[in-house]
């Protein structure tokens, strides 16, 4: 059976990025979006990336980016991914694919059954969804805020795409997540922090362990 892969979001340090290899996470996350308390600027964003072997996947989360802003990114040559975060329609997310040659994950807001179903309209023009819980309407975030969603939504389904699970995991529920959804990818932010934007390192591994383990 193939392992369970582990995304670890919203880095911002050296610290936690190495704390995120050494519990052999297979995907890291950065947050370019000014509104989060976890965003990084390119620059910032290259100088983390840096340091992870090639065998680590490294994702940029974006909402609603422009291309001046994804061509900053794509320059810094750090980035296996693109995550669309905001309401990029399946047009958007196939042009920034083709226009910059990076693979794109488009991130979708699950309520009801209805959600996971809408996401077959972007077979073709995705690499990867993320199915994470749908914010309280007028949120800042789109993500990031520690809410879950009915994992039972997903039981069933035949998403027409890879793909993978966020929102509200911890190191309590994974295991429970997992069994449930059948999600080959886990994806976490604010469950490995102290506070909004501040990823904790014995978190990150705690997680990690109990993620491996499933």
């Amino acid at each position: 059976m193939p392992r369970l892969a582990i995304k670890i979001c919203g880095l911002s340090t050296p610290e936690t990025v190495g704390a995120a290899m050494r519990a052999d996470a297979t995907h890291l996350g950065f947050v370019h979006f000014p509104k989060s308390p976890r965003h990084v600027e390119a620059d910032q964003l290259r100088a983390l990336a840096a340091p992870v072997p090639s065998h680590v996947e490294r994702v940029a989360v974006l909402v609603d980016p422009t291309d001046e802003i994804l061509a900053g990114l794509a320059a810094t040559g750090s980035l296996t991914a693109l995550q669309l975060h905001g309401r990029e329609p399946p047009e958007r997310a196939a042009t920034i694919r083709r226009r910059f040659g990076i693979p794109v994950w488009k991130a979708i807001s699950v309520k009801t059954r209805a959600d996971i179903e809408a996401a077959r309209a972007y077979a073709g023009a995705a690499d990867f969804i993320l199915f994470d819980a749908r914010t309280p309407h007028g949120s800042a975030l789109p993500g990031g805020m520690g809410l879950r969603f009915d994992w039972t939504l997903l039981r069933g389904a035949a998403p027409s795409l890879p793909w993978g699970l966020s929102g509200g995991l911890d190191v309590d529920n994974v295991a429970e997540a997992v069994r449930i959804t059948g999600a080959p990818l886990v994806d976490i932010s604010s469950g490995v922090e102290s506070a909004p934007g501040i990823k904790s390192v014995d978190k990150i591994m705690a997680f990690c362990n109990a993620a491996s383990a499933c």
